[in-house]
């Protein structure tokens, strides 16, 4: 497959979208500085992101739950009890991102990894079960969905017969050029991703696969922080014009007209999105690490290194100051969500963030 004349963009075009790749790159080269520093902090930003993830993508393709309702879902989620199909989706969703979160660098860009992918993907998904792991049998098309119900067709897809080799062929350019590394990675990965959307390959969770490959792609290049920022989120916010670029695009899909430019363009602005919805958080985060005192941050060290303490733990090792001096600093760190409570009255402890 050479989807090189799809990339063919005009100068001025080619100009944007190298100023919109620096823009990426000069805040990963960053972000790459603090992700070794700041593990406490980057875990739970972690932690929001996911549940944003797996909210936002399941939400662009017509579940309601909240990203709250996702959360209490996935604590007390039982397996066998899962009957409204937006729960299913909900749970398979969230073990799919986690396998990329956890084993991206063990795994290579292949139709073997796909297909176990969207496995994961609708394992809980009822009506799914016959045609998950494997690619369509029927044709499809793109849509949107709307909390009314209603439906609206983007596009027709690539026909069955024709989708394993166009998936072979993907998969094959997509690893060739970033091997050569001849052209951006980023560029590459949002090449794929059009792609990927332009043939959906199966019958159903194409969508939803295309947000988690993003994801992976992403990471196997080295651009990690997008796994403390919500990729969903940003595209859920943009949801009509994520559908306009598409169906804009596609309209000249197989003719010599169909470049990617406008693809591209609102790719990358979604990443640079994200990079400033992180440096956002980041800097409030910061603001709050330096409006605490030193005893305060004497009093989060302690904690960080017990993991669990009472406030009669801190009086014994830190005796240079007065239980309610004490008290104090705890009642504040816990407001300003550095550490956290259980229980209460004498019964009360605080614990460190993983």
């Amino acid at each position: 497959m050479d989807l090189s004349k799809k990339i063919a963009f005009q100068p001025a075009i080619f100009q944007d979208i190298i100023q919109r790749l620096g823009i990426v790159d000069t805040f990963n080269g960053g972000w790459n500085l603090i992700e070794n520093k700041e593990k406490r902090y980057l875990k739970e930003l972690r932690d929001i992101a996911t549940i944003q993830s797996i909210g936002s993508s399941t939400r662009i393709e017509g579940a309601t739950l909240t990203d709250e309702e996702v959360k209490q879902l996935l604590k007390s989620v039982q397996i066998n009890k899962l009957d409204k199909r937006e729960e299913q989706e909900v749970v398979g969703y969230y073990e799919a991102l986690e396998l990329i979160l956890k084993h991206y660098e063990d795994i290579d860009l292949s139709e073997r990894y796909l297909h176990q992918l969207h496995s994961v993907l609708l394992k809980y998904s009822s009506k799914d079960q016959r045609h998950k792991g494997q690619y369509k049998n029927l044709s499809n098309q793109v849509v949107t969905n709307y909390p009314n119900g209603e439906q609206k067709v983007i596009f027709k897809t690539t026909e069955p017969h024709l989708t394993a080799n166009e998936m072979h062929n993907l998969i094959m350019w997509t690893n060739e050029q970033l091997e050569g590394k001849k052209l951006h990675p980023v560029l590459i990965t949002s090449v794929f991703v059009y792609e990927f959307l332009s043939i959906h390959p199966y019958q159903d969770g194409n969508g939803r696969l295309s947000r988690l490959l993003t994801t992976f792609l992403l990471l196997k290049q080295n651009y990690n922080f997008v796994e403390y920022v919500s990729f969903e989120h940003v595209i859920e916010n943009r949801k009509d014009m994520y559908y306009r670029v598409l169906m804009e695009t596609q309209k000249d899909r197989g003719t010599e007209n169909e470049i990617l430019d406008r693809w591209v363009i609102f790719f990358l602005d979604c990443l640079i999105d994200l990079s400033e919805t992180l440096r956002s958080k980041y800097n409030t985060y910061n603001n709050l690490k330096s409006s605490t005192n030193d005893r305060q941050k004497q009093v989060l060290a302690y904690i960080d290194e017990h993991k669990t303490i009472q406030i009669k733990d801190l009086e014994t090792d830190l005796s240079d100051y007065s239980r309610n001096t004490l008290k104090k600093d705890l009642q504040y760190l816990v407001r300003e969500g550095f550490i956290l409570t259980t229980g209460s009255g004498r019964g009360v402890r605080y614990h460190a963030k993983e």
